[in-house]
């Protein structure tokens, strides 16, 4: 009788980790089918947007925006009528240098002149889609206007969804969906041109958009 109860307590170590390692795989997944429809509010933890130039032809330079906030309305049985509407706070970038964060956000030379860049606590940059036109069912290009130190300009975004799915009960059990974006704008055409060409006027974005409801 003890050689059974020896083998099914080995059968429950073995088992163990097994259950907890499905108990620790990811909620998400790349699965359209997981999406569900509503508004859903910007992850501002998990959504960024990096910024990338090229530094005098010699290295690309990137930094980041974080703490996203916004809305995303979504219906998965009609994408292209989906709305987003993000405010990305300029003035809490960062880069690896705090020299030229410093730079970045530094106020003018002198009184009633004009900064570099953003100056000190600038405006946060809008963006508001105007289309969704859908490639499949996990590519879309999204136009949209985009203000950024006070000037307002279209911006076409190509997005591909990342994942979707719902947190676990102890973190809400929300439903997320999760995206990747790239784009390019002219820094020029924003009233940002200081230090052209010697660093690109083109700059290139990666963005991590995630959201819950």
């Amino acid at each position: 009788m003890r050689l059974p109860l020896i083998l099914l307590a080995a059968t429950a170590i073995i088992a163990t980790p097994l259950v907890a390692q499905q108990a620790m795989q990811k909620p998400g997944s790349k699965n359209v089918a997981l999406v569900t429809g509503g508004t859903y509010q910007a992850d501002p933890y998990h959504t960024l947007v990096s910024w990338s130039v090229d530094h005098m032809g010699f290295t690309p330079y990137f930094g980041l925006v974080g703490d996203i906030t916004g809305t995303l309305e979504l219906d998965p049985k009609n994408l292209a009528a989906a709305k987003v509407d993000v405010t990305i706070p300029v003035g809490k970038i960062t880069t690896a240098s705090a020299g030229l964060t410093s730079h970045l956000l530094k106020a003018p030379a002198t009184a009633g002149g004009k900064p570099d860049f953003f100056g000190p606590n600038p405006a946060a940059a809008h963006f508001v889609s105007t289309s969704v036109q859908v490639k499949d069912d996990d590519e879309a290009v999204v136009t949209g206007n985009l203000t950024l130190n006070g000037v307002t300009r279209p911006v076409t975004l190509e997005v591909d969804f990342y994942g979707a799915g719902k947190t676990p009960p102890q973190m809400g059990g929300k439903d997320n969906v999760g995206f990747e974006a790239e784009g390019t704008i002219k820094r020029s055409e924003f009233g940002l041109g200081f230090g052209v060409p010697i660093v690109s006027d083109e700059i290139k974005l990666k963005i991590a958009a995630g959201f819950q409801k």
